[in-house]
């Protein structure tokens, strides 16, 4: 009886034998603890995307909590990032006019790159991330599409993340 207790009690220790609390950053980014993270540079034409793109990455981040948000003189590495498309398809149209459109898809495109704060020309790690939602075009279009900014953005920072915090 003892003995197959201390048996079952060994397996189940051996069972949890790799686990590691908190993530498994990339080699390269071993030492990086604190990031900064400036404002994006929004190269759209949709007003004021700046600014609710550096909060999603920021809140993406600091969710995921294998990085700390800093300024830029304590920063380890600074994430520069990019808004550079907003592209829109449609994903369903009405059955009167093909061209109409009932649902949108709605595409953004951050291209971004990690760099130690003396050396911005030779990136740690850089890449481009994509996240899509879908909206409804009916009403006003405009505030369709700035309701859906947001989820697209967040989408898109959560793929920056999951690179810088644990490799893809």
């Amino acid at each position: 009886m003892k003995i197959s207790f201390i048996v079952c009690l060994l397996a189940l220790l051996c069972a949890c034998g790799g686990y590691q609390i908190g993530g498994h950053k990339p080699s390269k980014l071993a030492k990086i603890r604190n990031i900064a993270v400036p404002m994006v540079q929004n190269r759209t034409l949709f007003p004021r995307a700046d600014a609710t793109a550096t909060n999603s990455i920021v809140d993406a981040l600091t969710k995921d909590g294998t990085y700390r948000i800093s300024t830029l003189d304590e920063a380890d590495a600074i994430l520069y990032v990019s808004l550079n498309k907003i592209k829109y398809d449609q994903s369903r149209s009405s059955r009167e006019d093909t061209l109409r459109s009932e649902e949108l898809e709605m595409r953004v495109t951050l291209d971004w790159q990690l760099s130690l704060p003396t050396q911005r020309n030779k990136p740690l790690e850089a890449g481009s991330a994509t996240g899509h939602t879908r909206l409804f075009a009916q009403g006003n279009l405009q505030t369709a599409r700035a309701g859906a900014l947001p989820d697209a953005l967040m989408r898109a920072s959560q793929m920056i993340v999951s690179r810088l915090a644990d490799g893809y």
